[in-house]
């Protein structure tokens, strides 16, 4: 959900790379084995996680730098 929530807020200057940043903490901390309630055979979810903080960041990074110039 934060990975998702990094994409939409990606143009708020700074709060999609921070909420990326979160989702792939939280999605590397639920892929440990020692997680209550871990499926070693499902990995999709944090794997999502992780693509989607990813991707939050990159396009967080990009807005930032193609904005700040007009400022």
């Amino acid at each position: 959900m934060l990975g998702t929530l990094s994409i939409l807020t990606f143009w708020m200057f700074g709060l999609g790379i921070l909420l990326g940043a979160a989702a792939i903490g939280t999605a590397l901390a639920g892929r440990r084995p020692d997680t209550p309630g871990h499926d070693p055979s499902d990995n999709s979810v944090g794997i999502v996680g992780i693509l989607t903080g990813i991707s939050g960041i990159a396009f967080g990074i990009v807005f930032l730098t193609a904005a700040l110039p007009h400022m």
